[in-house]
């Protein structure tokens, strides 16, 4: 499922009073609110479904897969998801 796939999902779920423009708005939405909760609290949780969580990457030594020389991999951030018990049930 892609997002259009999802908004058009959405779509269905609301019904006929619910146009595409507006499913589309509500998923933007729902992201742009879990998009801004990881980059304050550095965490989303929500129950039944997981959580979100911002995880950090150390420094770590790579190698090129062309010439398999070493490389410097930089430290950074990551977003990890871990699902709740309600979704590990249903899938």
């Amino acid at each position: 499922m892609n997002k259009a796939d999802l908004i058009a999902e959405v779509q269905r779920n609301l019904g006929t009073e619910c146009s595409k423009s507006h499913a589309e708005k509500a998923v933007n939405s729902v992201l742009a609110s879990i998009q801004r909760g990881l980059k304050k609290d550095k965490a989303v949780q929500l129950v039944g479904f997981g959580s979100f969580a911002v995880k950090n990457r150390k420094a770590r030594v790579g190698r090129n897969p062309q010439t398999n020389e070493p490389i410097q991999i930089k430290a950074s951030k990551t977003v990890g998801f871990r699902p709740g018990t309600d979704l590990k049930g249903s899938v």
